[in-house]
């Protein structure tokens, strides 16, 4: 057997099938370690086979594994008889019996050439979908290699794949050997047929051409925000601008419409309307139901999507021809729209302008309160990276001058966390030690108002006691506590100790400052 020639056999399956060197030796392993054991016709027999690529030498063999008590002779061999044969061999050791490839038969050699040619066309997909799976929904050229009545064959290059009819541009004719772009939507290994299809009426291959015409979307400076499309009649696209001096639809369109007439040719005479994209929902409506002027957006009373109202000559115009014009605006903004003329909306009885002015509240409402969960959002990651800066002390003279740079960001974060030392400070108004002004008005009310509800009517002793407790309260210097047996006084004494040395107030709160901010 000329070894030289098998491997130069194999070195052109790796060329020209794009696959690897190392799989393409781990098949014929695998294939000949089969044939083996076909050959011997024993389905658990340990089979080794050796290639060595310098030489192209192939070796196999038949191994037996050493034990101490044979069992079964077609598997294993005494360590006693090993042994005569080299004294090195150990208990669990193989020993290897070369099998030549001329011994294998016919039947052997046909499984090898099988499972050979299996794990080389698994090999062969396992390349094509790694290939082609990184490229999902992005434009590739191709070319028609065959074009039947359901489906059309086109080459990609590296694996054929297959254009459904649905996938197809109405009207448009193909022509085998002709070039196309497309773009690619589905990769599968799983399948026997083609494992790749592409297509020309997805919404993808007309986002991938403006963005290979249009500088600004490719560098992302104009984003297409929504497309819809009725392949090789018309697609309604809006598009956004990230920056102020630019105009997003005239980067589309291009100077005398140079940019999106490529784009129209390519689709082969496909109209293409290019309207600019707002957050307000009504606008977008109003810009996607162009050219039809619209009088109104309502919601429906059934709640079940969106009343467009238009004047009577406007109808026709606003659904379009067969409903196309209603149908991409459908797909565009993603609600359900139900276009009425300006009669049916009186004789259903709404009063549509006051239910417009309504609804254009509520959206303003929504619109608000997602800003201020933004807002929200963004105060909370601020206050978090401020606080990690703050705890972080500089180590050296490097992160010493850094956090002097970040100084003025921690001071536009402090007013955040003096609410919160407020709101902390509110609750320490038990302390007797001392007892602001502020404190004082809040706390007289508190105390008056329970005894009102409670009790009515008040007898002479209440009225003397609270005359008597009026009259301490003026004095500075005064002892009197309320009347409490020797145990609670000995109580609240310790409830004191413990807070006063545990209290942090005194050395951390300027209570003077606080006196001119209440009065």
């Amino acid at each position: 057997m000329n070894y030289k020639d098998f491997m130069l056999a194999m070195q052109t399956i790796e060329t020209d099938r794009h696959i690897d060197k190392d799989i393409v030796i781990s098949a014929l392993k695998e294939a000949l370690e089969k044939a083996t054991r076909k050959h011997i016709d024993i389905a658990d027999v340990l089979v080794r086979v050796e290639i060595d690529e310098d030489t192209g030498k192939i070796q196999s063999f038949r191994q037996y594994k050493i034990v101490e008590t044979v069992e079964d002779d077609e598997l294993e061999i005494s360590l006693e008889d090993a042994r005569k044969i080299n004294q090195n061999y150990q208990l669990e050791d193989t020993y290897d019996v070369e099998v030549t490839l001329q011994e294998l038969g016919r039947p052997a050699a046909l499984l090898a050439k099988n499972v050979l040619k299996q794990k080389i066309r698994e090999a062969e997909k396992q390349g094509v979908y790694d290939e082609y799976a990184s490229q999902l929904g992005e434009m590739v050229m191709g070319s028609i290699e065959t074009v039947e009545e359901k489906f059309i064959i086109v080459n990609l290059g590296k694996t054929l794949a297959l254009m459904p009819k649905a996938a197809q541009i109405p009207n448009e004719n193909y022509y085998e050997g002709s070039k196309i772009r497309v773009v690619v939507t589905e990769v599968n290994k799983e399948t026997k047929g083609a494992q790749v299809l592409v297509s020309r009426a997805d919404t993808k291959l007309v986002r991938r051409l403006f963005e290979k015409e249009v500088p600004e979307i490719f560098q992302g400076i104009v984003e297409i925000k929504a497309i819809a499309r009725e392949a090789g009649e018309r697609t309604k696209m809006a598009v956004y601008s990230k920056n102020e001096d630019i105009d997003p639809i005239g980067a589309c369109i291009g100077p005398r419409g140079s940019r999106v007439q490529v784009v129209i040719e390519e689709l082969k005479g496909e109209k293409i309307d290019i309207f600019e994209w707002s957050d307000d929902l009504v606008a977008l409506i109003r810009n996607a139901l162009a050219p039809a002027q619209i009088a109104g957006v309502i919601p429906s009373p059934a709640q079940k999507g969106l009343i467009v109202i238009v004047e009577d000559d406007q109808l026709s115009l606003a659904i379009g021809k067969r409903g196309k014009n209603a149908r991409l605006a459908v797909r565009l903004t993603g609600q359900k729209i139900d276009i009425k003329t300006l009669t049916e909306i009186e004789e259903m009885g709404i009063d549509y302008q006051h239910a417009m002015l309504e609804y254009t509240a509520e959206l303003e409402r929504e619109r608000r309160m997602k800003e201020i969960e933004i807002e929200t959002k963004e105060s909370t990651v601020a206050e978090e990276v401020t606080t990690e800066i703050v705890a972080e002390e500089p180590t050296t003279i490097e992160e010493a001058v850094i956090s002097e740079e970040i100084t003025p960001v921690v001071e536009e974060v402090v007013p955040v966390k003096e609410k919160k030392v407020k709101r902390v400070k509110k609750e320490l108004r038990e302390r007797h030690e001392y007892v602001s002004k502020f404190e004082r008005i809040l706390d007289t009310p508190k105390t008056q108002e329970p005894k009102q509800k409670v009790r009515k009517k008040k007898t002479d002793v209440e009225e003397e006691r609270k005359i008597r407790d009026l009259d301490l309260r003026k004095e500075k210097d005064y002892d009197i506590k309320p009347i409490y047996t020797d145990e609670e006084l000995e109580k609240i004494r310790e409830s004191e100790e413990v807070e006063v040395s545990n209290s942090w107030i005194e050395n951390e709160i300027d209570f003077d400052e606080f006196d001119e901010y209440y009065d």
